[in-house]
């Protein structure tokens, strides 16, 4: 069933899910949803299984005419959406009826906005997948395009709920980023061990779903390149020029640049929304900290329901 026309598909709209599983040893990126929080809060808003793919729109300027009765959700940078002129702001629920028109601006703050809609979105699925990762070119998953149409089930009205504003992240404050060592952090000088969480880093323009690059905290004596090896999400490698790049869910499979360890999953869903000049600093944490935050997290969302009064339980 059409559900929505694309009128203008924004610098780059995508339809993605948790992303695809036990396939990088073929060569393919993991793709899915750049902040994990934001996607499955908006499924959360509609009852949806919380693997459904949804849109993912990166800087906004997104524009659909609905073609049936629609029930969405919107969640993450907030762009300034609209339905039929009037506003619709983030990490709301709302009902639409065939010929409304759904607009995005540009987010003042954060980058990627999520919109779902009920039973999620229908397209081409590819390796366990609907996750589009552009580069790969794989046939049926790419970016939206002017006069696409997006397909998904036939729906029931569905009640209008709100995420609780005291969940809602603050896109723009600094960030302080938990990191496992990795294999080759003895390889690292101590003073440029040292100095990794004692700087202030800002994000670079050259920052994409692939990989957040930092500038202004230059590691002084990296150690030479390695033989390639598999990639971790939140992987971060530090090429000859000394500047940390923080891989992310578009990451290449291997690589020979030496890591200083990973990020914490939970912090990379948190960076994902960090905007070029963003501050950021790190901390070194061990690997069960990062696996209670991560448990935790999953959890909370498998735990949480919605009253009748429409309030979300959240432990």
């Amino acid at each position: 069933m059409k559900l929505f026309r694309v009128l203008q598909p924004g610098p780059r709209t995508t339809i993605q899910d948790s992303g695809r599983q036990h396939y990088q040893r073929h060569g393919l990126a993991q793709g899915g949803a750049a902040d994990r929080f934001a996607f499955l809060s908006c499924n959360k808003l509609l009852d949806n299984d919380l693997n459904d793919a949804c849109l993912e729109m990166t800087l906004g300027g997104l524009s659909m005419e609905a073609l049936a009765n629609v029930s969405i959700a919107i969640a993450g940078a907030d762009c300034q959406a609209t339905i039929n002129g009037v506003s619709a702001p983030a990490w709301q629920s709302y009902a639409l009826r065939a010929g409304d028109r759904l607009s995005f601006s540009t987010p003042g703050t954060g980058r990627h906005t999520y919109l779902a809609v009920k039973g999620g979105l229908r397209s081409a699925h590819k390796f366990d997948s609907q996750s589009v990762v552009v580069r790969e070119q794989i046939a049926g998953l790419s970016a939206l395009e002017e006069g696409d149409s997006l397909v998904g089930v036939s729906q029931q009205p569905t009640l209008a709920r709100y995420f609780p504003e005291e969940l809602i992240p603050a896109y723009d404050a600094p960030l302080t980023m938990g990191v496992v060592p990795g294999y080759q952090f003895e390889r690292f000088s101590s003073t440029d061990r040292a100095r990794f969480v004692t700087s202030t880093y800002q994000l670079s323009s050259q920052s994409d779903r692939m990989g957040y690059r930092l500038e202004n905290g230059t590691l002084g004596t990296p150690p030479e390149g390695i033989v390639s090896e598999g990639i971790a999400f939140g992987a971060v490698q530090v090429p000859g020029d000394g500047n940390p790049v923080i891989l992310l869910q578009d990451r290449q499979t291997i690589g020979g640049y030496p890591k200083l360890g990973s990020l914490c999953a939970v912090d990379c869903y948190r960076l994902a929304q960090a905007r070029p000049g963003q501050s950021i600093g790190f901390r070194w944490i061990d690997i069960s900290e990062a696996q209670s935050a991560r448990v935790l997290f999953e959890e909370r969302f498998r735990r949480s329901r919605w009253t009748s009064q429409g309030d979300l339980v959240w432990s």
